[in-house]
């Protein structure tokens, strides 16, 4: 198969990474995506088993298109419809990008629609219904520089929707986002983990699962299932090998987390839970100036206000202010990583930063910064 993985920005060289590390061959990273080939056990296994990627879709057909006439006959003829769609199998069609001349996405995807149900009505006189929510088949259509690419999507909901987070702060963190972040650190399990401000306690379980290398464990809904050359004895014998995978938790280190809200706190120990990891994440509702951690190395983690969407800038001044002294005073020798989205607070924190790497957090242009504590 051919496929592409989207990706959140700035983490494609870590989901290309992921996708080598699960069997995935001829890489090649692009903008917020990765495209890949594969065979049929190792694509069944990257909607298994990765951390980083929204969604997976599987290339079917690429076509000249630069109109509506074009777009509509590129559909028709590209694939085979008929085989792959009966007209008792629901679909929806999802659109990005554009030509000069194809401009609207909604119009685009009505497109799509229109060339399938209208094959399928000249040859059987019946045609699929159109599924928002629920469908077999989700196509999708990409177009840029003149030309059409039609994919098939592996999921319904994105895979960052991990199934142990119905419980979230104002906001959250994606889970895949927390993810990628973390392979960035090289945090290996092995030393003291501790989140300042841990909200719903994303970047705690995020740090187990991806070091152990957890199954996700989302409800999700695979439409694979429903593909033409589904193989149900890969897939189960896939699917069986995720579910029975060993996970050594002995050989993690102490992981905290502090969080001086009590309804969030409660929160995190519900997502926690759901997570099954209670018994290897301690979280303390307290202000992280009260920690007591008597250790010479270890990693900090912190996704603090931005004064963006939480919290007035000018009171936050104080918040980065004695976070910084605090860190200085108490943690000399730590690593200390920060999800900056205001380079005016984190400049009161007082401290050097040895890496900024640039990423997206919910639109808003962040910097993941490195401090090596002195």
């Amino acid at each position: 198969m051919n496929v592409i993985a989207s990706s959140p920005e700035g983490l494609e060289k870590y989901l290309a990474n992921e996708i080598i590390d699960l069997g995935g061959f001829n890489i090649n990273t692009y903008k917020r995506s990765v495209s890949f080939e594969c065979d049929y056990a190792t694509f069944y296994r990257v909607n298994f088993f990765s951390r980083v990627a929204f969604r997976f879709y599987r290339e079917v057909a690429r076509f000249a298109c630069y109109d509506r006439l074009s777009l509509y006959e590129g559909v028709r003829d590209s694939f085979d419809w008929l085989k792959w769609l009966p007209s008792e199998k629901t679909f929806n069609v999802q659109v990005t990008g554009r030509t000069s001349s194809l401009s609207h996405t909604h119009f685009s995807a009505l497109e799509v629609k229109n060339s399938i149900t209208d094959l399928q009505q000249s040859v059987w006189n019946k045609r699929s219904n159109i599924s928002l929510d629920n469908p077999d088949l989700i196509i999708h259509l990409h177009l840029n520089n003149d030309q059409g690419v039609l994919s098939l999507q592996s999921t319904v909901q994105s895979l960052h929707k991990r199934g142990y987070r119905p419980a979230s702060g104002n906001a959250p963190l994606k889970e895949n986002l927390a993810s990628g972040l973390l392979k960035m650190t090289e945090w290996n399990g092995t030393k003291p983990l501790i989140d300042l401000m841990c909200g719903s306690g994303t970047f705690l379980i995020e740090a187990i699962n991806q070091i152990l290398k957890v199954p996700l464990q989302s409800q999700q809904k695979y439409l694979f299932e429903n593909w033409l050359d589904f193989n149900k004895d890969i897939y189960l014998n896939e699917k069986k090998k995720a579910q029975k995978k060993v996970i050594n938790f002995e050989k993690l280190s102490k992981i905290i987390g502090y969080e001086i809200n009590k309804d969030v706190f409660e929160q995190a120990k519900v997502n926690i839970s759901l997570a099954g990891l209670e018994n290897y994440i301690e979280l303390q509702n307290d202000d992280f100036k009260n920690i007591q951690f008597k250790s010479s190395e270890g990693m900090i983690l912190c996704n603090p206000p931005y004064g963006k969407k939480i919290g007035d800038e000018n009171e936050l001044i104080t918040l980065y202010a004695e976070m910084g002294e605090f860190l200085k005073k108490k943690f000399s020798g730590w690593e200390f990583w920060l999800l900056s989205g205001n380079p005016r607070l984190s400049r009161y924190l007082k401290m050097k930063s040895s890496l900024k790497i640039p990423v997206s957090n919910g639109g808003i242009d962040c910097r993941w910064m490195k401090y090596l504590i002195r």
